[in-house]
């Protein structure tokens, strides 16, 4: 019976450890400057009011096109002839957001991020994750020394 008992337990662990591996999770925060500063946001809403970033967004779109992320800065390995493609939308982006103010850089690849989503009728899953790891990583990704990595706080739908 204590067999039993003991094999019965070991099998319950087991099962709730599985489980626990095939939680979805994702925690998105929320930075100081969004809450504690609205004239930033209102300069930041000025500046990009009737831009579009239509690079970012080809770049965002490429992640949701088919590929493995393989890397720990959210750079998906798409197949040989995406590639020249992938960078070419990538060099644009980083153009694009270095026209920006760069305390408004986050703000604009949330925006691009919206833009993206409504086109494209949104994210799923694994996709979701994809697009938000390139997204939140494209500083980093364009060498941009401030923000590194954006939060990307009530972005996604």
């Amino acid at each position: 019976m204590a067999k039993n008992l003991a094999l019965t337990a070991a099998l319950v662990v087991a099962m709730l450890s599985l489980a626990a591996a095939n939680t979805y999770t994702t925690t998105i925060t929320t930075t100081i400057d969004d809450i504690d500063n609205p004239g930033q946001q209102q300069q930041c809403q000025r500046q990009l009011q009737g831009r579009r970033f239509q690079s970012c967004q080809r770049y965002l779109q490429q992640g949701r096109q088919g590929g493995r992320d393989d890397s720990e800065d959210g750079e998906l390995v798409l197949p040989a002839e995406s590639r020249g493609e992938q960078s070419e939308s990538l060099r644009q982006c980083c153009d694009e957001l270095r026209q920006v103010n760069e305390r408004c850089r986050c703000e604009a690849i949330k925006q691009a991020v919206r833009e993206q989503q409504q086109e494209g009728g949104g994210y799923r899953g694994q996709e979701f994750e994809e697009v938000y790891d390139r997204a939140r990583n494209l500083p980093q990704r364009c060498q941009m020394r401030h923000p590194r990595q954006c939060q990307l706080s009530g972005v996604f739908l």
